[in-house]
């Protein structure tokens, strides 16, 4: 029977879409995706995957600082 990934979230294993790379789904195991901004999710299932966004090892959801903004005027 398939686990539907349960076993990759408990061995603490970080799922992301890495655009170089071939990346099957973990839901189905097909490989084609939509990919968008933040997320790919996959086209025959619908498994949604953050993207990876470099070599930090974070993903495109990660915290970032707030832009710094002027005061406002009074």
């Amino acid at each position: 029977m398939h686990d539907f990934g349960i076993r990759r979230v408990s061995d603490h294993v970080r799922l992301f879409y890495r655009t170089r790379d071939t990346n099957p789904c973990p839901g189905c195991g097909q490989s084609h995706w939509m990919v968008g901004r933040i997320t790919a999710e996959c086209a025959y299932c619908g498994t949604a995957l953050p993207l990876h966004a470099g070599t930090t090892g974070q993903s495109a959801l990660s915290n970032r600082p707030a832009p710094a903004r002027p005061p406002l005027a009074a």
